[in-house]
């Protein structure tokens, strides 16, 4: 991300990848960070995987005792991640799990002043409880709404947003006695309206939308759909999908590509 400054200017909620670990371009320094957060005018969120483990992270070899390291950590592990060949699904119930991405992995993430987490792979207590690709019982389908819950509990001013996930199960679930749903600050949602129509994505965030959710801040819970259209130069679909997500009162962002967004889009719309 080679302009900062016109990426701040542009968008008033980023999401980086804040990982102290990280080497090379996908980190940023402090006053990188500064520029980002233009003197309190936008949100920086960091990306946190929560529902797999990457063997790419410095946590899946090693972290500081009492925490287990992802890699060590056998009894969670729920197999391969189709399509990811470096991921490894995880089980979010486990106990040294939970207390792996909260109080060590959240906390270094927290500790660069970000405004709060990006959650992603909680798609995984939408899975069902056998089959090849990242199993999830009844037990870990909770226990991914007691992580959030704990994140929350651990950090209360800072946000919470979570990409995917947005079916029954996280919006109607209950943990410790709370609603799963009021825990948030945010939902989005990958590729609602392009490269194509997701009619059941769609449907799901209009379910959110409809509880009329509204964050500790009193604002209304931020509902955002990201979608990709293979290139900057595509403008028509971008417009498109632009203009559909707005019909229905959520928040595009359109770029590239997933998982390969190596560039950020400044639509002249």
């Amino acid at each position: 991300m080679k302009d900062l400054a016109r990426v701040a200017r542009t968008y008033r909620i980023i999401n980086i990848d804040a990982d102290p670990d990280v080497d090379g371009e996908a980190n940023f320094s402090e006053s990188q960070l500064a520029v980002l957060r233009a003197s309190g005018k936008n949100r920086v969120l960091s990306y946190l995987n929560l529902g797999s483990c990457e063997r790419t992270r410095s946590y899946w070899t090693r972290a500081p005792a009492p925490f287990v390291p992802c890699g060590k950590n056998k009894k969670a592990q729920l197999g391969a991640y189709s399509g990811y060949s470096e991921e490894t699904w995880m089980d979010p119930s486990d106990p040294d799990y939970q207390a792996l991405m909260v109080d060590f992995v959240a906390a270094r993430l927290a500790a660069r002043k970000v405004d709060g987490f990006y959650l992603d792979n909680m798609e995984i207590v939408e899975h069902p409880k056998s089959g090849g690709n990242g199993p999830c019982s009844a037990r870990c389908k909770q226990g991914g709404l007691d992580l959030v819950r704990r994140l929350r509990e651990k950090f209360p001013d800072l946000l919470l947003v979570m990409q995917n996930a947005t079916g029954r199960v996280t919006r109607l679930g209950l943990t410790g006695g709370v609603r799963f749903a009021t825990l948030l600050d945010g939902i989005a949602h990958e590729e609602v309206y392009a490269p194509r129509h997701d009619a059941n994505a769609e449907a799901e965030l209009l379910a959110w939308k409809q509880l009329n959710l509204r964050t500790k801040s009193g604002r209304p819970l931020w509902i955002a759909t990201e979608d990709y259209v293979g290139s900057c130069a595509n403008q028509r679909a971008a417009r498109d999908a632009w203009a559909k997500s707005q019909r229905n009162g959520f928040s595009p962002y359109i770029s590239d590509e997933s998982g390969g967004q190596n560039v950020v889009c400044y639509w002249s719309f």
